[in-house]
């Protein structure tokens, strides 16, 4: 999948706005998340972890990485990206390069909003084996990022509940 940049001019995100920045991460977040993708069948597989750049995504990324192979899981790739940046396809390589059994995201709407359109419009990314923390579901970000984008994705709240993308819109439930 080539064509011309996915990518959305900052200032039509403004639209969107205000974003909130991420939180830091709670701990029913990062349980429900980890059981989550094991849910998906991933338990012990390869998991490519992709992160902001903001202290809450990092430390987020890190814990569900020390978790993660805490359990016998493997990381096959963990990629930072910038708020903006010119194309984000090189972060996007990165990531789906390993081939792995899932994703699992920690960052801030905007950057993941890009990311996430270069990822679907030049790679081989499933949203539906994409798994996130609280700020990447978002109804706001699925609507920027555009229709199909992130359809599947699911991931937790910082209270442990699951969202999921469904047809452009994230539904919250208890359950997974």
């Amino acid at each position: 999948m080539t064509g011309p940049s996915p990518r959305l001019d900052p200032a039509a995100l403004t639209d969107y706005g205000p974003w909130p920045a991420p939180r830091p991460h709670t701990a029913p977040e990062l349980a429900r998340l980890l059981a989550l993708v094991e849910d998906r069948g991933v338990r012990g597989g390869s998991v490519a972890l992709g992160h902001g750049r903001d202290a809450a995504s990092r430390a987020a990324a890190a814990a569900f990485a020390d978790a993660w192979q805490e359990r016998g899981g493997q990381l096959v790739a963990v990629v930072d990206w910038p708020e903006d940046a010119a194309s984000w396809l090189r972060q996007a390589r990165r990531l789906t390069d390993p081939q792995p059994d899932a994703w699992v995201v920690a960052a801030a709407p905007v950057g993941w909003v890009q990311l996430s359109r270069r990822l679907r419009h030049s790679t081989d990314w499933d949203p539906r084996r994409t798994f996130g923390f609280a700020a990447t579901g978002d109804t706001r970000l699925v609507t920027a990022a555009g229709p199909g984008v992130l359809d599947g994705m699911r991931g937790a709240t910082p209270e442990g509940r699951v969202w999921t993308v469904v047809r452009g819109w994230v539904v919250e439930s208890a359950e997974a």
